[in-house]
């Protein structure tokens, strides 16, 4: 089983990003993929995760209305779009297999978690 993350760089903040997964191993569409990042000393954070169909997507608040996530099972791939960077998006993104809990509901709040396969990283870095 491989996920392997591509597409980051640096980018001046208020720029764009678009971050690939590439997933091998598994059947995509059996399983909800996900990204997730973490900056050196701080616990990694998941960001969003789409159901193995692609019908539903979840975000954590900080990214809401900036990123978008989507895949294409036909190619094996997981994509985040990731525009309106900001410094704070500086980390080392991940993909893996997710899970959801609603925390909030009105308005719905997420906290996803990473379940069974991680990939490596790629590296993003925001700066001016």
């Amino acid at each position: 089983v491989q996920l392997q993350a591509s597409g980051g760089g640096l980018v001046q903040p208020g720029g764009s990003l678009r971050l690939s997964c590439a997933v091998s191993g598994i059947s995509p569409d059996y399983y909800d993929i996900g990204w997730f990042r973490q900056v050196p000393g701080k616990e990694r954070e998941g960001v969003s995760c789409i159901t193995s169909s692609g019908r539903s997507s979840y975000y954590v608040d900080s990214v809401k209305g900036r990123f978008t996530i989507s895949r294409d099972n036909a190619k094996n791939t997981v994509y985040l779009q990731m525009n309106g960077l900001k410094p704070e998006d500086t980390a080392d993104y991940y993909c893996a297999t997710c899970g959801v809990l609603t925390i909030q509901t009105g308005p719905d709040r997420y906290q996803i978690y990473g379940t069974h396969f991680w990939g490596k990283g790629t590296q993003v870095t925001v700066s001016s």
